[in-house]
């Protein structure tokens, strides 16, 4: 009985637990928070509404469920999509209690290293990870080895966890832009950043990376370039922030901190920026930068350098504190905004000491120290639709810094007129001398004074400005006489008029010439005509058959010309007048010396002057040319000129001038060179260096001579090109794209090189008794010794000083990703080397860079 009982008991109990078990596991009668558990590749858990937002849709070749620990397990090739994100592993675990999911790579047959991430999807963003936990419920997650692409680089972190979508906190974080390693090329990168802790920052417009201590590492190698903190912002849009200093060391200055400052952008068109240069000697400069942009209208920009320089030690003889100031502006109008009125601005004032005190090293490296003089322009421009007619306004400022002299032109105004004809032609077709009358006029107005820079804008100023106005008329007209000859007739009248005078004397108190200055309206008119001839003959030389040269054929085109215009220096005009000098001797000057218009020619002019052109080649024979004949330039052009003045009263014969151009071995040797002769015997009295002309003709002395000879040589001129693709079968990969291998495995690429060699020497005389010369030759050139390194320099040696000018030599290596660039001037009073690693990436361009520098103390008293 009682077994009978225990036994009922027991089928109840087995009935009631596989009741249990059907009401699990039967689809009809799932709860609302069970998990649908297959062997089905696709799958979907339906979970309560309060744990989950969406449905969780999984996948993989096997899934196992364990129900009472509430895991689902998927293996190979697992996926689970959730709202905007996919995971894509080898393994993936889901803990429905703790709402989390986990995935992790494929391993290798020993299980320690995994050679397929995890591939994790969200928003069109795709991170790469060893392992990865999610929690769906707050959307939190935790990753290993995550590599992460953002913009232009890549970022793999050994921890990475994130907080919600637009917060990622990444620990020993490296980030870099190498190209090969973002198309995983390369397992390892040429060159990274090393951050123990760095802050993603997403939103949606942009990316930012804010970071602690960060370092650069060369091939896994660290470099002295460290920083307290960076921050990267990945966006189109521009966005403020600190510039990163350049550091180093000046023996004038001492150590230093160079453009260290803050950049902010204002508004679409304009951004600001502030660079400061700080000295441990005490020097100092504020460089305020603005740039503005309107598109399709203008750009431009300001920029100024303030600041002190300090060198020496205070109290001894060799401390010096100098001022500086540079001011700049640049303005550009696009030629589609308005082609009628155009604006356009070139300004650079300096203080006349700022070169030879400056503590912006941008200027040494420029060469700019070596200025001096600089010009600032401001033009504005009016054109007109209807009439012929161009007005331009101008105001320009000129600096000397040798002799501390400023030229100022506040305003210039020039009305230009076009071109046009006197007189309509009858036929439609301009024929004989009176249909082809052109005119050429203009107005010029300028104001204009030699200041100093202390005297700049003050009264004394204003009473030495000169106000000048100027017109010129130009008629020309030409026809053709006896078909081979060209006819030209040509007059040319100049009228002047300026507010100021000069008057000469002799001051016999102080033993001096005086020039005094007059405040006086006066004018002049000058004219002058002209008369040309010109034709051109041919003359051919033909050699016997067999020859190697078949022929020489010369061109000329000689050209005859006479120039008359009156004597100017009578009293009649007024426009000279004499004095006698310190010296007792009459002494004849122009009123208008000196002045901003100039001064009217003096003495009767009736010129015969001449000019003979030459063109000279020849034909040979050359196996080379498909048409077996090369033309060979001996001279392409060598011209004499000269004139003879028969109003003159002595030396009526001028100085005779010979040039020549010319180049050899197929144009590859270029020669440029030009002769001046007197054609007067010049004697010499005895303990004088100066000599004097006499009537004596025929002697031709050489008076100056300059030849200058250019060669270009390169790899192309003696090489011949190699089609390395399809002369070796082996090419290299991932570092050695560039190389070809040959079957003994040693590498094969082009080897390009140039070399440009300059020589000039030049021989000037000018009446003294020992000429000066000028002689030298220069080198320029590069070479490529692999295809990522590349050689480069100039150098100039002086035959008469026998000492070396300015030289430069340079390495450059390319390193896939960045740059390395090495330049070194060894000679001059800049000594300076300047080496330099720059990255490509333009995010990176301006912000990562490390420059280490030399400088030698300037030659300079100042």
């Amino acid at each position: 009985m009682v077994k009978t009982v225990f036994k009922n008991i027991l089928q109840i109990l087995i009935i009631l637990i596989f009741n249990n078990f059907l009401a699990q596991e039967t689809p009809e009668k799932l709860p609302k928070n069970a998990v649908n558990d297959t062997i089905s590749k696709k799958d979907t858990i339906v979970v309560k509404k309060e744990s989950l937002d969406d449905i969780l849709q999984t996948k993989a070749d096997d899934m196992r469920r364990d129900v009472p620990k509430k895991m689902t397990y998927l293996n190979k090739n697992a996926q689970v999509k959730y709202q905007d994100m996919q995971i894509d592993a080898d393994y993936i675990s889901i803990d429905e209690e703790k709402s989390i999911m986990f995935a992790r790579g494929k391993q290798d047959s020993l299980g320690k290293k995994i050679i397929e991430p995890v591939i994790t999807t969200q928003a069109g963003k795709k991170y790469e990870t060893t392992e990865f936990s999610y929690n769906y419920k707050t959307k939190q997650a935790i990753a290993y080895n995550a590599r992460t692409e953002e913009s232009e680089g890549v970022i793999v972190a050994q921890k990475t966890k994130k907080y919600n979508d637009s917060v990622f906190f990444m620990r020993r974080g490296k980030y870099t832009t190498d190209e090969y390693f973002l198309k995983k090329k390369d397992t390892v990168a040429d060159y990274y950043l090393l951050a123990p802790h760095i802050k993603l920052v997403k939103t949606k417009n942009k990316s930012q990376i804010v970071t602690g201590p960060i370092q650069m590492y060369i091939e896994d190698v660290p470099t002295p370039l460290v920083m307290p903190f960076a921050v990267l912002p990945f966006s189109d849009k521009r966005s403020a922030g600190i510039l990163i200093p350049s550091f180093g060391e000046r023996q004038d200055v001492g150590f230093f901190l160079n453009s260290i400052g803050y950049y902010q952008p204002i508004g679409e068109h304009f951004d600001v920026k502030i660079l400061a240069d700080i000295y441990t000697k005490g020097s100092w400069n504020l460089r305020p930068e603005m740039n503005y942009v309107k598109k399709y209208r203008y750009s431009g920009n300001f920029s100024a350098d303030i600041g002190t320089t300090v060198r020496g030690i205070k109290g001894l003889d060799d401390y010096g504190k100098t001022s500086t100031y540079r001011i700049a502006w640049r303005h550009t109008q696009d030629t589609k905004a308005n082609p009628f009125l155009t604006f356009s601005a070139s300004v650079d004032i300096v203080s006349n000491r700022f070169y030879n005190n400056t503590i912006n090293n941008n200027y040494i490296f420029n060469q700019n120290v070596l200025n001096t003089q600089q010009n600032s322009t401001v033009t504005v421009t009016k054109r007109f639709l209807k009439l012929p007619v161009t007005i331009t306004g101008t105001a320009s400022y000129s600096q000397n810094f040798a002799t501390g002299n400023s030229d100022l032109r506040l305003p210039q105004m020039n009305v230009a007129i076009n071109q046009f004809y006197l007189f309509k032609s009858k036929t439609g077709v301009r024929q004989g001398l009176l249909e082809n009358i052109t005119v050429n006029t203009g107005l010029n107005l300028s104001n204009y004074v030699t200041t100093t820079e202390g005297e700049l804008f003050t009264a004394a100023m204003w009473d030495k400005l000169q106000t000048g106005l100027k017109n010129n008329i130009s008629l020309g007209t030409n026809t053709t006489i006896a078909k081979f000859f060209t006819f030209s007739l040509g007059a040319t009248i100049d009228n002047a008029l300026t507010t100021k005078t000069l008057t000469k004397y002799y001051d016999p108190v102080i033993n001096k010439d005086i020039d005094v200055v007059n405040k006086k309206l006066a004018g002049y008119s000058i004219f002058s005509t002209t008369a040309s001839l010109q034709t051109t003959l041919y003359g051919m030389l033909k050699f016997k058959k067999g020859s190697v040269v078949e022929a020489v054929r010369h061109m000329m085109t000689p050209s005859i010309g006479f120039t008359y215009s009156p004597d100017f220096g009578g009293s009649n005009f007024g426009y000279f007048k004499n004095y006698y000098n310190a010296n007792g001797a009459l002494t004849t000057y122009s009123i208008f010396e000196k002045g901003i218009v100039g001064q009217p020619t003096s003495g009767m002019v009736g010129s015969l002057g001449f000019n003979i052109g030459n063109n000279i080649e020849m034909k040979v024979k050359s196996k080379k040319d498909s048409t077996g004949v090369k033309k060979v330039k001996i001279f392409e052009s060598l011209n004499l000129s000269g004139s003879y003045n028969f109003a003159a009263k002595t030396h009526p014969w001028s100085i005779f001038t010979i040039s020549g151009q010319s180049s050899f071995f197929e144009n590859k040797l270029s020669v440029n060179t030009s002769l001046t002769l007197d054609p007067y015997k010049i004697v010499f009295i005895p303990g004088q260096d100066s000599g004097v002309r006499t009537e004596d003709f025929g002697h031709f002395s050489v008076q100056g001579f300059n030849v200058q000879l250019s060669y270009p040589l390169s790899s192309e001129i003696f090489g011949e090109k190699t089609d390395y693709a399809k002369k070796y079968s082996q090419k290299g990969e991932i570092r050695n794209e560039n190389y070809y291998f040959d079957d003994d495995n040693y590498s094969r690429f082009g080897q390009t090189w140039t070399l440009n060699i300059n020589a000039n020497y030049a021989y000037t005389r000018n009446l003294t008794r020992e000429g000066n010369k000028i002689a030298s030759v220069g080198l320029d050139g590069s070479i490529k010794l692999t295809p990522y390194w590349n050689i480069n320099g100039s150098t100039h040696y002086d035959i008469v000083t026998k000492q070396l000018a300015y030289t430069r030599i340079g390495f450059a290596r390319d390193q896939r990703s960045f740059t390395i660039n090495f330049n070194w001037v060894p000679f001059g009073q800049y000594k300076v080397y300047d080496f330099f690693i720059g990255i490509k990436a333009n995010i990176l361009s301006d912000a990562l860079k490390y420059k280490d520098r030399s400088f030698t103390q300037p030659n300079s008293p100042f």
